[in-house]
């Protein structure tokens, strides 16, 4: 059931977060990326399709399979090879594979406090000590924020144990909502410990 949700915001068009390219801020960060690279919550695949043409091999994964089916498309009308695959971001450990770098563009503040753990044991199925986890989620800044934004405490709080927060630093997402075309955001680099 959790999909049916997120793959009907691809069925009437495109939803508010995508707006036909990769993010600036993962653009920015995707040059300090190794492979193999996880995009956790692709959606149409924008930025793992910018992951692809640096020549890094990329997994994008999403519960949204309209979302899949247009990165598909996009990756093959672009002479690009990259993955996309059905997957719950919860349960990671089902992919039965590793990746030196996670990338979250959107996801990570769709989930509850509770949610949000659970999610990073699930990561941590899939990363080694060492491998890189760049979250890019909407920041509590006012009446521009967007969507479930986050304080910096917040996203913090799920990794103190087998991760080390490297940096987080205020940056925009860019999407279509209804009173802005960007909105603030935390760009957060968190590093795989233990």
């Amino acid at each position: 059931m959790a999909g049916q949700p997120w793959d009907a915001s691809y069925q009437d068009g495109p939803p508010a977060w995508d707006f036909g390219g990769p993010q600036p801020a993962v653009v920015q960060a995707a040059s300090r990326f190794t492979g193999p690279v996880l995009d956790a919550g692709c959606g149409t695949g924008e930025n793992a399709l910018h992951v692809a043409s640096l020549g890094l091999p990329v997994l994008g994964i999403d519960v949204a399979e309209t979302a899949l089916a247009l990165a598909r498309e996009k990756a093959a009308a672009r002479g690009l090879k990259a993955e996309f695959a059905y997957a719950d971001a919860l349960h990671l450990d089902r992919l039965g594979r590793s990746f030196q770098t996670v990338l979250d563009c959107g996801l990570f503040h769709t989930f509850d406090a509770d949610e949000r753990q659970e999610y990073v044991a699930s990561l941590a199925a899939v990363t080694q000590p060492g491998a890189t986890l760049y979250i890019l989620c909407f920041r509590d800044a006012g009446p521009t924020s967007g969507p479930h934004p986050l304080t910096q405490a917040a996203l913090e709080a799920p990794f103190t144990t087998a991760w080390s927060v490297i940096t987080v630093t205020p940056t925009e997402i860019r999407a279509n909502l209804p009173h802005t075309t960007t909105a603030p955001a935390w760009l957060a680099t968190i590093r795989r410990t233990t």
